[in-house]
């Protein structure tokens, strides 16, 4: 548990206050405020699961997918609490409540709808979990969506009455309007009227008569204007037909009541469902909201780690700094600033911590100078840990974890009170005391200052002594302290740890940074100095500090030198890290990009040379000599090792009778002729002779790394001699893009060799490689039509492919 005197000292309030603006219904606000460490750290988990299977689930392209992307939802709630606590009668809601609950109920459908697709159970499975807790309210959706319409008001289709007396009531207005009409044209009423069309007063219809004109005929004056120019009257042939129309309004509001009391009916019927439709509605309000705060300050949520595993905060930022920083970015940037440009501007005025327990160590005692940043970091991991419990997400960096905490106690701050006539050190023993039998090794204590407030002796010796226990108890700890026992203390003691908030050598002002193995100087005098507070009272107490014997300064002073220079070597280590991993993945992606604009060239430039062949554009002897010469500017880059050498020998080492590799055709072949001065050789290829380059030549075996890998995964079950084209591919065992590279590969050497069929080995299996073969011969230009093979051929296990 987390008692209620530390969320208030960690400000954990206002991290809830935050996450309720970022809402967007009543209900979410009224449950972000209430939000709090949850009860185990299998809840914890299944929060951050739920959490990052909704940041998937929202940034799915599905409609429906974000629910909550540009509005809010009505609150029912109060509505709810009636229907179950009322009676009969006594509950009866208006058509208003009721749209508000069609409302909710059509969100909450759309919103399941979206969740519960195909792939939810492997994709998002807890949040399909959380979306099924509770059935929604089938026959209570159904009903409010036949009977109330999207503007708030009964439909006529509520009930075969209400359409019959609606459509009764139609009826008797256009009577109404032609009886008028006919009336007005009859006896040449058009001049007396203000208005040609008649109008409703006290819920009767009415004529807008001029007022000179209300003697000359016959009629009840039901209201007047404003102005008093115009009465309202009702001439006797309309008073039949008003009294029609009240008892049609009375029959009608009857039969909306019964409408009305049916709804109500299903509402206390499926009340569970109704609930539960609100319940998820409002948990994937607080789920965006999340999201979003999360974006603010590039949060993630932390996941929980075994005791033994320690603490690891990596570049942790205070939350609520980081919060008005980005407050203060986007009032910098202007309110149309977006939330990662705040967040980035924000991580520039904060600095990150590294908060680190080794396994094995329970303890660490910071010091440093005042206003160095002591405070901030223990309410750092205070307020982290505590968000993390209620599974929030936090500003720290990936790598980062923290142990599930049974237990955390704040002990930050000035706790002394008038009222309970306590001291600052009273407050804190009284509250140690009641918390002491509860802590353990699930246990998490922060303690700021602690024994401060009494004999600087007697309280260093019950700070060591509180850390003694504790470090018993195998109680995690951290400590801010400025007593000169404990920082030997944190040195010496196993299980402890020590670490110093740096300050500049020069300016002697605070880094806040964090600097371990070390001990730092509180710096009190400068401080003091830099305050503003007399130079002869610092020069005094200077005096007084080399009297006692205890001026360290100097000491502890080129300690910090050291430790900030190692922090600078160490940010500059990163900055330059992070800067070869961004060239390198630039580097990647260039790459990748220009692979593939290559391959759509070559497959464009492939397809257009069968398009000139099919259409006779071109012979098939041009054709075959064009896709060559393709190839064949292709291959310098191909018979490069990763260093950049060439592997290929040398034009001198090639002697007539020699046999050799045509890396263009990938045939072999014997050297008949050498022709040194023109670097090329006549070569006796299956009977064929031609003249190649010796840069396209390659001696058997001496194959590049790149070349080889290819070549064990290369073409087998050849049916022609050589390692050259073949009229089938055997592709079973291999992975998917690696089988339909070879299958590109082994077309490209079937079309140049001039093959009309050839046959694709792919297994039969489950039958997703056959799948994935047959699309991509759908797309390769040359396939005239392609078949699986007959049974005593292979069956669905082998394709049978025709070129054009």
């Amino acid at each position: 548990m987390i008692h209620a005197r530390t969320l208030n000292a960690l400000e954990f309030h206002r991290i809830a206050d935050h996450l309720a603006a970022l809402c967007l219904s009543g209900v979410g606000r009224d449950r972000a405020q209430a939000i709090a460490p949850l009860e185990d750290a299998e809840a914890v988990t299944i929060a951050t699961r739920i959490y990052e299977e909704a940041a998937d689930w929202a940034s799915r392209p599905v409609p429906g997918g974000a629910v909550f992307s540009g509005g809010s939802f009505p609150d029912v709630s109060g509505l709810l609490r009636a229907a179950s606590t009322s009676r009969a009668h006594a509950f009866q809601p208006d058509v208003d409540a009721f749209w508000a609950l069609r409302e909710v109920l059509r969100l909450a459908k759309e919103a399941h709808a979206s969740i519960a697709q195909p792939e939810a159970a492997t994709r998002w499975p807890h949040l399909l979990a959380m979306a099924d807790g509770s059935p929604l309210p089938v026959q209570l959706t159904a009903a409010l969506l036949r009977c109330i319409s999207d503007d708030g008001l009964l439909r006529d289709e509520s009930s075969p009455e209400l359409y019959r007396l609606r459509g009764e009531l139609r009826r008797l207005h256009q009577s109404c309007m032609h009886k008028v009409k006919d009336f007005a044209q009859q006896y040449n009423m058009l001049a007396y009227l203000q208005d040609e069309f008649m109008t409703l007063s006290s819920d009767r219809y009415v004529l807008p008569l001029k007022a000179n004109f209300k003697g000359r005929m016959q009629g009840i004056i039901h209201d007047w204007s404003q102005t008093g120019e115009t009465c309202y009257f009702e001439p006797m042939f309309l008073v039949e037909i008003n009294n029609r129309l009240q008892e049609l309004k009375r029959e009608e509001r009857e039969e909306e009541r019964k409408v009305l009391v049916y709804l109500r009916t299903l509402l206390e019927a499926e009340l569970p469902g109704a609930r539960a439709a609100l319940d998820l509605l409002a948990q994937l309000d607080i789920l965006q909201a999340k999201r979003k705060l999360a974006a603010l300050f590039d949060g993630r949520c932390l996941p929980l780690t075994p005791v033994a595993e320690g603490i690891q905060l990596l570049d942790a930022r205070h939350p609520l700094l980081m919060l008005n920083r980005v407050a203060e970015a986007a009032r910098d940037k202007g309110k149309d600033a977006k939330a990662g440009t705040a967040a980035a501007l924000a991580q520039s005025r904060v600095r990150p911590l590294d908060i680190v327990l080794r396994p094995g160590e329970r303890a660490l005692v910071i010091t440093g100078g005042n206003a160095g940043g002591k405070t901030v970091c223990l309410k750092t991991l205070g307020l982290i840990a505590a968000m993390t419990l209620s599974g929030l997400p936090v500003p720290v960096g990936p790598g980062s974890h923290l142990p599930w905490f049974s237990r955390l106690d704040a002990f930050i701050g000035d706790e002394q009170s008038l009222a309970d006539n306590v001291s600052t050190f009273t407050a804190q023993i009284e509250h140690l005391a009641k918390a002491w039998k509860h802590l353990d090794a699930s246990s998490l204590v922060l303690l700021d200052e602690f024994g401060a407030g009494t004999d600087p002796a007697q309280g260093a010796a019950l700070a060591q002594a509180v850390l003694d226990e504790l470090l018993d108890k195998h109680t995690f700890v951290l400590s801010a302290t400025h007593f000169p026992a404990l920082k030997s203390y944190a040195l010496t003691r196993e299980g402890a740890r020590a670490a110093s908030m740096l300050f500049d050598p020069q300016s002697k002002r605070p880094l806040f940074r964090l600097a371990y193995d070390q001990v730092g100087a509180s710096q009190a005098l400068d401080v003091a100095r830099e305050h503003g507070l007399a130079e002869s009272i610092v020069r005094r107490a200077e005096h007084y500090l080399l009297q006692d014997g205890q001026d360290a300064t100097a000491l502890l002073g080129r300690l910090n030198d050291l430790a900030a220079r190692r922090e600078d070597e160490l940010t500059e280590l990163k900055r330059e890290q992070e800067k070869t991993r961004r060239q390198t993945q630039d580097m990647r992606d260039k790459f990748e990009n220009e692979r593939i604009r290559l391959h759509d060239e070559v497959r464009t430039r492939a397809g257009e040379l069968m398009r000139a062949w099919k259409e006779g554009r071109a012979t098939h002897k041009q054709a075959l000599k064009e896709m060559s010469r393709l190839r064949a500017s292709l291959a310098p880059a191909q018979d490069e090792t990763a260093e950049g050498q060439s592997v290929l020998p040398q034009p001198q080492t090639f002697t007539t009778g020699q046999q050799v590799l045509h890396t263009v055709f990938n045939k072999h072949g014997v050297i008949t002729d050498v022709d040194e001065r023109r670097g090329r050789v006549r070569l006796e290829m299956n009977g064929v002779n031609l003249w190649a380059e010796m840069k396209a030549l390659r001696v058997p075996g001496q194959a590049s790394a790149p070349q080889a890998r290819a070549a064990t995964r290369g073409v087998v079950g050849h049916t022609s001699g050589g390692e050259g084209a073949s009229l089938r591919l055997d592709m079973r065992g291999m992975r998917a893009d690696v089988a339909l590279a070879e299958l590109e590969r082994f077309m490209d050497k079937a079309l140049l060799a001039g093959f009309s069929e050839v046959e694709v080995v792919h297994g039969r299996g489950t039958g997703a490689l056959r799948r994935q073969v047959h699309d991509f011969l759908r797309g390769f230009p040359a396939v005239g039509h392609f078949a699986l093979a007959p049974e005593d051929r292979g069956g669905d296990g082998m394709t049978i492919v025709n070129f054009r």
